[in-house]
């Protein structure tokens, strides 16, 4: 950590959502963004109501919602009267097939409009949405719908063919499979059924505290855990992309999480639909000259991406952005894992402005710590807490168990946030003293390490179980990675302890190259070097070996407990989650 700062031009007006950070933070209350959406009768909700119905209502029925680019680069739009009418058909159809209120819908998809259409007629019918990750094997996906007790599934005909026609029998509750393409024997073509369907449908009005969400989040051996979110959510959904993602109505917005994770649905259907942008959805995966000519062609205002995917964007260096003209590109932001200093500095360079990172888990539903458009951003730094979310390092006392705010200025400690706000977690599903471990004395508490400056920033030091202990020092790893990753040959960096009979554990690193490098001794010296030279022999690594790629998740982020169990000759535990090319 330094302090190094990316400014606000003294002078300058800054045009966002958010005009003052401080009096906002003192002034605000979940009053206020309970104001800013609609509700229905009576006191009831319903996020597709919020994402879609009052927004026709209001006249912007013909407002472009989604344009879908398939991967061959054709375009198909929706606008929101689309939408409306197409998650009104699904509801039908769902309600023909006898599914009522409360029961559970999964979606096995990739980025296609049905995943989109599916999630919103499933909770207008008021069902459980729950996506899942399109690249899972039957194993992991076995779990999940065991777990939730699935009743409906949405997939194509090949996936099930592949991943979900042996779990039948072993699935009592899954009643139907719909399928996008040609329906197997024992499945249902959603095609036929949603022709035949009705275009209008009477969103079901929800209790506030009623189940509308469910994503699950794998422990690094567990089973995965079911995380419950309600349609109250829809509050903070709305509130953060607005705040957060500095969202307007209006606004060309690309997304790029895979909707079978969290942010997919948080910020890939939700906050932005309540918001009211234009959403581009592309079927693609990563390519650098696609994604740059989207950002151009589509005219992107706002982009949410990875760490991951903007390292491999730093990889390929400035070549492939030359020629291409980003002037309406006005907000970027980094999901997924804490993005290094380098990249929101390369950011500032090569876009002439920064990638605003900002930190949240499954279990909180939403962003709630962000660096904002209207503020400095701190390369490094998670940002600062969202107004209305009260953040802090707690340390326990290891006589009372209780729990004391740490209020000394870069001291390490658990990261915490106090319990309250509307996307917070209900629940692990059947899993309810798991679900009270994770709070105590008010505060919920994150499992992250982390540390506030006299700024009021936070910074990020590691998961608990990756902090590297070593000669009496607590290493955090996220700050050996990214002094790596300044070194100009470093294009992605995993730090793990391993064991040591002096020191208990020292630090080895695992880099991959950018192109034009290549491994030689000599080069592995010079890292070494550089990252001595600026963490001090007794933070720095002392092995280092190269790789060709990292484990990550598909979310982004970097598999430190399989680098070390691969390196140990350990189990490697659940894998689900992992990175995968397999559609």
């Amino acid at each position: 950590m330094d302090d190094t700062r990316i400014t606000k031009s003294d002078g300058v007006k800054i045009v966002s959502n958010m005009t003052d950070y401080t009096s906002l933070s003192a002034t605000f209350s979940w009053t206020d963004a309970r104001a800013l959406v609609d509700g229905l009768p009576e006191g009831k909700m319903n996020i597709a109501h919020e994402a879609v119905d009052r927004h026709v209502t209001a006249g912007h029925g013909e407002q472009l919602a989604l344009r879908w680019i398939t991967k061959s680069g054709q375009r198909h739009d929706f606008s929101y009267g689309d939408l409306q009418r197409e998650a009104n058909r699904f509801a039908n159809v769902l309600r023909a097939r006898g599914f009522q209120k409360g029961d559970r819908v999964y979606a096995l998809l990739g980025r296609v409009p049905q995943l989109y259409i599916a999630a919103l007629g499933t909770l207008k019918a008021g069902c459980t949405f729950c996506p899942l990750f399109s690249a899972f094997g039957p194993e992991p996906i076995r779990a999940r719908m065991e777990i939730g007790g699935a009743n409906a599934l949405i997939t194509t005909a090949r996936l099930y063919e592949r991943k979900v026609k042996s779990l039948r029998s072993a699935l009592p509750d899954l009643r139907d499979v719909f399928v996008i393409d040609d329906a197997p024997e024992d499945t249902l073509s959603l095609a036929d059924l949603m022709r035949w369907a009705g275009d209008a449908f009477e969103t079901e009005p929800m209790d506030r505290e009623d189940t509308a969400l469910l994503h699950f989040t794998s422990g690094t051996t567990g089973k995965p855990k079911g995380v419950v979110h309600v349609h109250e959510a829809v509050v903070a959904h709305n509130w953060t992309g607005h705040i957060a993602l500095d969202l307007r109505a209006g606004d060309v917005y690309w997304c790029t999480a895979d909707p079978g994770w969290v942010t997919g649905t948080s910020y890939g259907i939700v906050a932005p639909l309540t918001n009211r942008v234009s959403m581009i959805v592309d079927e693609a995966e990563f390519d650098v000259a696609r994604w740059y000519e989207t950002l151009e062609s589509e005219g992107v205002t706002v982009w949410y991406t990875a760490p991951t995917a903007i390292r491999m964007l730093m990889k390929a260096g400035t070549g492939p952005m030359q020629h291409h003209d980003f002037a309406a590109l006005r907000f970027m932001a980094s999901v997924g894992e804490p993005l290094n200093p380098e990249a929101v500095v390369w950011a500032s360079k090569a876009f002439g402005k920064p990638f605003h990172d900002n930190w949240w888990q499954t279990e909180t539903g939403g962003i709630m710590i962000a660096n904002f458009a209207a503020t400095d951003v701190k390369p490094g730094s998670m940002g600062q807490p969202l107004p209305g979310i009260k953040a802090g390092i707690v340390e326990k006392d290891e006589d009372t168990g209780v729990l004391r705010e740490v209020t000394e200025p870069h001291t390490m400690g658990e990261l915490a946030l106090r319990a309250g706000w509307p996307s917070m977690m209900r629940g692990y599903l059947h899993e309810q003293a798991r679900y009270d471990k994770c709070f105590l004395d008010g505060w919920y508490l994150t499992g992250d390490l982390a540390l506030r400056d006299e700024d009021g920033y936070f910074w990020f030091v590691g998961r608990a179980d990756d902090l590297i202990k070593s000669a009496g020092h607590l290493i955090g790893p996220f700050e050996v990675e990214s002094v790596l990753i300044e070194h100009e040959a470093v294009a992605e960096a995993g730090v793990i302890g391993i064991p040591d009979e002096t020191a208990g554990e020292v630090v080895k690193a695992f880099v991959t190259l950018r192109q034009g490098f290549d491994e030689s001794e000599d080069l592995r010296l010079d890292i070494l070097a550089h990252a001595r030279k600026k963490l001090g022999p007794a933070v720095a690594p002392k092995e280092i070996a190269f790789s060709e790629d990292l484990p990550k998740t598909r979310s982004g982020k970097i598999m430190r407990r399989l680098l070390k169990a691969r390196a140990l000759g350990l189990p490697e535990g659940d894998l689900s989650t992992m990175e995968s090319d397999e559609t």
